[in-house]
């Protein structure tokens, strides 16, 4: 009997370092943020996903002549579908998805030591640090540090 107990024992051991082990690899990492949409009518988007889908708009970007960049519609309080007009360079579409990290330099430093090719890190007009990382199959991957004056950090602490 004493012999079961030390096996078994020993497998959840195992299992609690392996877990330990895992989570520490991708340390920093908070989750899915959001998923980036190009749409060729971007008033016509966000009546569909506030309308029908129900989920309240977050914020909205413009640029310096008035024109909407960009739209986010928020899911949960974490999660965001990212509404963007379609343009030459950003065909209608799944853009690209959105990871929100700890911390940029930790995240892109973790990134670049496991061979990712990380882009120069930027500040957004929404104030989130942001930078790019492409997959072999081309998807787009945003590493986003959301700091409190963010809009996206703003929207979350807003969410009820």
């Amino acid at each position: 009997m004493r012999g079961l107990f030390l096996f078994v024992a020993g497998i959840l051991v195992g299992l609690a370092v392996e877990s330990a082990v895992a989570q520490n690899q991708n340390r920093g990492i908070v989750g899915l943020n959001h998923v980036g949409i190009s749409v060729p009518n971007i008033d016509e988007a966000v009546a569909y996903y506030t309308k029908t889908m129900g989920f309240p708009e977050a914020f909205r970007s413009k640029d310096e002549k008035g024109q909407v960049t960009l739209v986010y519609v928020q899911i949960s309080r974490n999660t965001f579908v990212e509404l963007q007009p379609a343009n030459a360079q950003r065909p209608p579409g799944i853009n690209h998805f959105g990871v929100h990290v700890e911390n940029m330099g930790a995240a892109t430093a973790m990134f670049k030591q496991r061979g990712a090719n990380v882009s120069e890190t930027r500040v957004s007009p929404t104030k989130a640090i942001l930078s790019n990382i492409t997959d072999p199959n081309g998807v787009r991957i945003e590493l986003a540090e959301l700091p409190p004056e963010s809009l996206h950090r703003q929207a979350m602490e807003r969410w009820k």
